[in-house]
């Protein structure tokens, strides 16, 4: 009695705690964001459990009914699903599945592992079934993503350079030609700025949604970069053309975008074109050969289109050399300053001199600021020059002004680079108070590209140099975009009127018209007025008569190194 009372009750222990851990079982498992299937072979037994029933609306009761899951999915996933479910077919341990269901618009993800007693014979299975619809959607994100610009859904970058190198394999087995076309929205910053960024979004949108219809079994088309679309077209005659095409995207452009919030946005665009294997045989070589087109296109202005050819490589080339010639110039200190005078129109007496950077460059002799500023101001050297620029003259002022005991203005051309610097006012009070100069003989020239960046904090900085006592003159006056709308905020003392006014101011009306209203204009605002560029008396005449203050040009006296100076001021 003692020993069967002892088994009963050890019995019992057994099933409490089978029980507990068949209840720890339970709780995991509902616990888990999985449906379960069990069977088991020797019994012919189905159980489910999890997420089963939040899963799926209809019972599985026997091995046979596992079918009824390819009845929701896309039938192209049957093969693999049946497969999945029914491991017991080829002895796989654990197999996986990933498959649609068409009725709930889900994708499921099946994982199958198999029991085998020990003679190898199928035991029990569990089928755990997971919803992935959010991680495969994320996965087809990620893979369109590495295909496609995100933004106008055109071909991306890289895959764009792929897709062309296959077709100029082709191209090459066939003996074709290819075109390719760079797309540069002109001053695309502006419609950032003076929109916000969700417009200038949505212009590229809905100009990506133009090209893209362009797009056939000839025509590829990729959102290259920010403001860049490029076409390449296979085969480009007659229809596929370079001229076709670039007339189809002008006739585009002579209507404005309308954007959500009911504007209007027109702009142009400038296009560069270049062909295999004319210009390159590869995908990237010829891209290049695009883009050096397009920095000729933008040196010209807007709205301009060009053709690669081997006078714009070279020109590239040399602008490359110079580059590279420009950085070692700007570490071995290669400039000097000139300055040219600058005489009261009446009384033809000295008002001031403009200080004007040279490069002296060992082989080449004197480079003209003409070619290497503008190389400058896009490497960045533009701002060690320009601090140059600004010591030197100042400095070499207080010489004069101590040796020859006069006074006279020294007018000094500032980058809009250097006005970005924080340190651009103070560094300039710095340069001024270490040489003894009152500022009301230093004047700082600055052109309307200066304000379009930032205009306020700009601004902010010139009001800080006029209260010092700091000249403000706005340089070429007449060439920006929008000179009069930021004259009655801009403080400014002079105004100097472009050489492109003077070239031309005797021999058409337009531009008499346009600089006798510059020239009245800036007196009733109260600014002093500079002429630059004049080369004769008729043109110096002809100014004197209508009013010009000032008067700077060959006509009174070239640019000249200091020593010359010196003999006009002794």
């Amino acid at each position: 009695m003692k020993d069967t009372s002892y088994q009963i009750e050890y019995l019992k222990a057994m099933n409490k705690k089978l029980g507990e851990q068949e209840h720890i079982y339970q709780l995991l498992v509902q616990k888990s964001e999985h449906a379960f299937v069990y069977y088991s072979f020797e019994n012919d037994e189905v159980r489910t459990l999890g997420l089963y029933r939040d899963f799926f609306d209809f019972e599985i009761n026997s091995n046979e009914e596992l079918m009824l899951f390819t009845d929701i999915i896309d039938r192209t996933y049957t093969p693999v699903l049946t497969e999945c479910i029914y491991p017991e077919r080829a002895k796989n341990t654990s197999i996986q599945a990933e498959v649609y269901d068409n009725q709930k618009d889900r994708w499921l993800f099946f994982e199958t592992s198999l029991i085998l007693d020990k003679s190898g014979n199928p035991k029990e299975k569990v089928l755990k079934i997971s919803d992935v619809t959010f991680e495969h959607n994320k996965n087809d994100e990620i893979a369109y993503l590495a295909y496609y610009d995100a933004l106008t859904g055109l071909l991306n970058r890289g895959y764009f350079i792929r897709k062309l190198a296959d077709m100029i394999n082709t191209a090459k087995e066939k003996n074709d030609k290819i075109a390719l076309i760079n797309i540069d929205i002109d001053e695309f910053k502006r419609v950032n700025d003076g929109l916000g960024m969700s417009i200038g979004d949505e212009v590229l949108i809905k100009f990506g949604a133009f090209l893209k219809d362009l797009e056939n079994d000839r025509v590829m088309i990729s959102h290259l970069s920010n403001d860049i679309f490029t076409i390449a077209i296979y085969n480009p005659v007659g229809e596929y053309s370079v001229e076709k095409y670039r007339n189809i995207i002008l006739k585009k452009l002579d209507n404005p975008f309308k954007v959500s919030n009911g504007q209007d946005v027109s702009f142009t665009v400038s296009m560069s074109a270049a062909l295999f294997p004319d210009a390159a045989d590869s995908a990237i070589d010829l891209i290049s050969c695009a883009d050096i087109v397009m920095y000729k296109c933008k040196s010209l202005g807007k709205g301009q289109f060009k053709y690669f050819d081997t006078n714009i490589l070279n020109e590239f080339l040399s602008n490359v050399e110079l580059e590279q010639q420009l950085n070692n110039a700007v570490l071995n200190k290669s400039f000097m300053v000139y300055f040219q005078p600058q005489y009261h129109s009446e009384t033809r007496e000295l008002r001031g001199m403009e200080a004007l950077v040279r490069w002296r460059d060992k082989d080449k002799g004197i480079i003209s600021p003409a070619v290497f500023i503008p190389i400058a101001e896009k490497n960045g050297t533009i701002i060690p020059i320009g601090k140059f620029v600004l010591e030197e003259s100042i400095k070499q002022y207080a010489e004069w002004k101590e040796k020859y005991k006069v006074d006279f203005i020294i007018s000094i051309n500032i980058s809009a680079l250097q006005y970005k610097k924080d340190d651009f006012v103070d560094s300039v009070i710095e340069v001024i108070e270490k040489y003894k100069v009152s500022p009301k003989y230093v004047e700082l020239e600055i052109t309307e590209s200066v304000l379009i960046d930032d205009f306020e904090s700009v601004m902010d900085k010139l009001k800080r140099l006029r209260q010092y006592g700091v000249k403000i003159s706005l340089d070429d006056f007449g060439t920006g975009y929008s000179s009069l709308s930021y004259l009655k905020k801009f403080p400014i003392d002079t105004l100097k009127i472009d050489k492109s006014f003077i070239d031309t101011i005797l021999s058409d009306s337009s531009t008499r018209i346009i600089t006798e209203s510059i020239l009245d204009m800036s007196h009733h605002m109260g600014f002093e007025s500079i002429a630059e560029g004049v080369e004769n008396e008729d043109q110096y005449k002809y100014l004197n008569e209508i009013g010009c203050d000032v008067i700077q040009g060959y006509y009174f006296g070239k640019p000249h190194p200091a020593e010359e100076i010196e003999k006009l001021l002794h």
